[in-house]
Parts: C-alpha cells; structure tokens; sequence
C-alpha cells in the first residue's frame, strides 16, 4: 500500500513487519510497557472514536503537551486519522506562550502531562476562550484524564465514521501545526500537509542499516527533526523504545541496546566530555592504551584514512571502543541521526571512530524539517557537511550566500499570518532559510552561520559571530558562548564556563571550589580563562579575535528562557539579560 497520509503509516507497518512484536515502547514506575502494532492501532481507533463523540470535526485543533511517550503517537494517529490537525507543544515554555499559541490556533481540546504544565494552563485558560476541555494523561481530580478517553472510546466506537473520514483525508492539507519561535521571539504556528510529512522519510529511510530495527527516542517529539525520524521507523517497521528523560538517557540506553538514535550535538558533547573524563580514574596501561585510543579519534576521517590508521583503530577498538560502546549499550549500533546545530570536528569523530558514527542533517521545521542528510557511500558524508539535499528538493546559494529551497518539503505557510509567511516564500516558491552555506565538490551541503548573525564593526568590518563561537565551543572551559559586536570597534564575548569542567580542573590544580559565582570572579581561574581565550583567538583574523570577554555564571537553560528546546541560544534574550555587562565590555 501507498503511504501517503500520517495515519497509512499504521496499516503499512501491519501488512509488511507483521513478526515487529514491539512497535511502542515507554518506562513508567520502573517498568517498560510495550505495545504491538495490533495494539497501537485499537488504541488509535478508540481515540479516534473518543473524539468523534467529542464533536471533533475535520480542521479542529487538539493540542498535545507532553514528553515521549508511546501514547504521544496514539494521539498523533488517532487525531490525523479524523482529519483534525495535531498541535504538538513543547512542556517547558512559558505562560504567554501557551496563551498565545492556544488563542492562535483556537484548540479546543488539550491533553498534557504533568502539574507544572496544568497549573500554567490553568493560569491561562481565562484567556483562552476556545479552550474548552483539559485532559490530563494520569488523574489529577478535577479534570478528566487519558484512561477516561479511552473508555468514551470504547463505548463510542464510531468505527464506520473513522473508515469514512480516513476516506476523506486529503494528503495536501493540514496534519499539524508545530509552533516555532527559533531564537527571536513570538511563536509562529508552521502548517504542514501529510503531504510534507510523508515525503521526508522517503526521501532518507535508506540511511539505516536494513538490520537496524532498534531505535532510542530522547529529543522532544513535538520537535519537527524527531518527528520526522520517528515516522521513519513506522516505516521501516523499527521498535521505538522512549527514554524515560534526558537525565536516563544512559541507564535506559544500558536496558534496551538500541541500534540507532537522533541526537543534537550538545547531548553528544556531554557523552564525550562525561567518557573522556572516565580515564582519570584508570591506573597504569589502562589509562595509556585509554588516552592514546581517544587521540587516535582526533584524527579521524571519513575518507582517505590510510591502511596503518585502520589497524590502529581496530586494536583500539579492542582494547577502549569496544567496552565504551558496551557501557553504552550500543555493542551493536548502527547510526547516529545529529540535527539542530552545528556538530563540532571532535565530537563526530569520537563517534564515528568508536563505530557509532553520526549523520548529520540540516532544516528548519518550515521544510518539514528535512533539507539536506548525510548519506552511506562514498562521499556521502562528512565530518562538518550536512550531507547531500533530498530528492526532489531543489537547493541553491543566492548571491548572498543564503541558502534558499523549494520543493516537497515547504511548509503549507504560518497559519493566519500571511505576511510572515510571504516574507521567507517568494513568489517562485523558494523558501529563504535564513542560513548561510556552501556546497563542496561532492555535492555535500556545508552551513557556515545565520544570516542575521553577521553583524558589521564600526571599522566595516562583517563578523560570522557562529564560526567564532564553533570554535570555542570545542574547549573543555566553555559551555556556551555569545560573541557580540554589532557597531563597536572589536569583538567581544559572553562565556559560560562548563562548572563541571571546572571543578574538575580546580580539584587538580588544589584550588578550594566554592560556588559557581565566586569561582568565575577566582584570580586563578580568570587566569586560565584569559589563556584559553588568548589560544582559541589563535588562527582567527585580526577582526574576528575576541578582545574583551565576561564569564557568566547563571545557568543557561530551556526552563529560565535562554535556551531553545534544541538547545540553541536565545541572543536576544542573553544580549537584555546581559545588557549591563555587555555594555561594560564596550565601555
């Protein structure tokens, strides 16, 4: 059969991975509950039965609120099924955002998880008079909850209304709205069509392994790149096994082996920092054949390795990699999906060399999201390249070296904001991303920064304020960084330190570690700050260098704002936070 909406997905996984026994998985109280596709597929027909009897009608909006978990994608079906629209939304924003984007897309119905999202909704539910009903996924008293659903469902089947509605669905309307507010400000709700939905993983599902049929879900399904992939494994009929949450990622990992994963490149970062720093305890050969082996990951490359390097790697393997991948649980691993950001030389090499290599892709939740994936072959990948575009995408540079494309996997429009939407989709149908790059002469796509970072010194000088901060993300000091200079006379920066790093450096250097805002003021530590800055701004131009700089020590976070939910900063959020001390460093 043709997959050809969101919902096909369920009878197609049935009709060819029929011996799949586990297509769902979650962990709730200590305990993995997994779901067959028989299983999932009654279940979505009950909730889709459920709210037939709530009035649903096509178009309708039902908002979802939660963290992973395999009730998530029953909802998705069931409500796509209906032809309703799914509106998923991250758990962690704030009160005017929820009351913004339940106003903008009128939800009638919100299903959520958890007390601390209740309680914002119930701050704001007087101002959102769409809102008609809150579901909570466990009974919290005064609200009905998702076991009620399921049983409004199963006493109100609708079974014939379901068939006739699935019918109806046309592939070119809306199947969701995922709201996006990037690191600029106020949420803008992203349509896209089954249409654009089911035409990404098509366009990718060769990357896996035909073996791989294990895959470890942790980055927020509301987000438009795991999404993606997680429709991908319904289609390769792969079990899809959902941390528990980020701070389990490693235990979960150790429970179920999976065979492949997504990733953002901060999650990766902290893997490697956390292995790297495991070889301080090793005593004697251990620790050498442990460092010369996570050395030997430096020099790592795709293509052109020669023969000696090979055999190096393969006694490496035996002796370091091999029980790095076990502690893992990744003894048979296929691939890492890394996505939302720039992943630094070090980071995917490590990777890739302990035989956990990552792919990286490139997009934007406006292309659905997927523009460009690193691909198997020869030079169909590489380290820094987010791969090739996707068939049936056109991708091109435009003389301002932004990259722009068109195709399958451009989003319906924002939904009731025209303007906004006329404003990156001109009248060709080119979608203007936003986002600088440039091809190789393999065809691989390379991003170099956002547009609307460049930013110009008083001297006319254009600084890439993204490939300053590439940089000195690769040191172990540095957690994050905000280089800043628009109109002054040099470039300056905003440091937060990795406190882990540090107290871990402070310890060595028999420095009393007190709390993380007294050690950044530390004359001992500013010392070594000024030295790592002074090293990092080796092989930079003399414009790019960062001359002045102030180590922050509040944390930077998705909770307090600052950060997005794929971890990328907010600049202008730090730049008003910040405002005083940045104007102290251009005083």
């Amino acid at each position: 059969m043709e997959v050809r909406r969101v919902f096909d997905l369920l009878p197609y996984y049935k009709e060819h991975y029929p011996d799949q026994k586990v297509a769902l998985a979650g962990k709730s109280n200590g305990k993995w509950r997994e779901y067959s596709i028989d299983e999932y597929i009654e279940l979505t027909n009950i909730l889709s039965g459920a709210f037939i009897e709530l009035g649903v009608k096509p178009q309708d909006k039902i908002a979802v609120i939660c963290s992973n978990r395999p009730e998530w994608n029953m909802l998705d079906m069931a409500i796509t099924q209906i032809g309703a629209v799914m509106v998923p939304i991250y758990p962690t924003i704030s009160e005017e955002d929820y009351k913004v984007i339940l106003n903008n897309c009128e939800a009638e119905i919100c299903i959520l998880e958890g007390i601390a999202v209740l309680n914002k909704i119930e701050a704001i539910k007087p101002e959102t008079p769409t809102l008609k009903s809150i579901y909570t996924f466990v009974e919290r008293g005064n609200y009905p909850f998702f076991a009620n659903l399921i049983e409004l469902g199963k006493e109100h089947p609708h079974a014939e209304e379901i068939e006739q509605r699935k019918a109806s669905v046309d592939e070119m309307s809306c199947a969701t709205i995922i709201y996006t507010s990037g690191t600029t400000g106020v949420p803008k709700g992203v349509m896209l069509s089954h249409h654009n939905l089911m035409n990404q993983f098509k366009n990718f599902c060769q990357t896996p392994a035909p073996w791989s049929k294990k895959a470890f879900s942790f980055l927020p399904i509301c987000h438009a790149y795991e999404r993606a992939l997680i429709y991908m494994y319904h289609y390769l009929g792969m079990s899809i096994y959902y941390a528990e949450s980020i701070a389990t990622i490693a235990d979960n990992m150790q429970e179920i082996h999976p065979t492949m994963m997504c990733a953002v490149p901060r999650v990766l970062e902290k893997f490697y920092e956390k292995i790297l720093g495991s070889g301080k305890s090793m005593k004697g050969l251990s620790k050498v054949f442990f460092y010369w082996a996570m050395a030997l990951t430096e020099k790592y490359s795709i293509e052109g390795r020669s023969k000696f390097y090979d055999l190096k790697l393969k006694i490496a393997d035996k002796l370091v990699y091999s029980k790095i991948r076990a502690k893992l649980g990744a003894e048979n691993f296929d691939i890492i999906v890394s996505g939302a950001a720039s992943i630094t030389k070090k980071t995917s090499g490590f990777f890739s060399a302990i035989k956990m290599p990552v792919f990286e892709g490139y997009g934007l939740t406006e292309t659905s999201p997927v523009i460009a994936v690193s691909a198997r072959g020869k030079y169909g990948r590489e380290v820094g390249a987010v791969g090739r575009p996707l068939p049936g995408i056109e991708v091109k540079i435009d003389e301002t070296g932004e990259i722009i494309c068109r195709g399958h996997n451009v989003m319906m429009g924002y939904y009731k904001q025209p303007e906004l939407t006329a404003e990156v989709i001109d009248k060709d149908g080119w979608f203007h991303t936003g986002d600088l790059g440039h091809f190789d002469e393999h065809g691989l796509l390379f991003i170099t920064g956002r547009k609307k970072n460049l930013f110009k010194t008083s001297l006319g000088k254009y600084i890439n304020p993204d490939v300053i901060e590439g940089k000195f993300i690769n040191s172990g000091f540095i957690e994050q960084i905000v280089v800043l200079g628009e109109s002054q006379k040099y470039a300056a920066a905003l440091i937060r330190p990795d406190f882990v790093f540090l107290k871990e450096w402070c310890k060595r250097h028999l420095i009393k570690y007190t709390t993380n805002e007294e050690m950044i003021h530390n004359e001992l530590v500013m010392k070594r700050y000024a030295k790592e800055v002074k090293l990092l701004n080796e092989g930079l131009g003399e414009v790019e260098k960062i001359k002045r700089y102030e180590l922050v020590a509040d944390e930077w976070s998705i909770a307090n704002g600052i950060m997005t939910p794929t971890l990328k900063v907010k600049r202008k959020v730090v730049m008003e936070k910040y405002g005083d001390l940045i104007e102290k460093m251009f005083s």
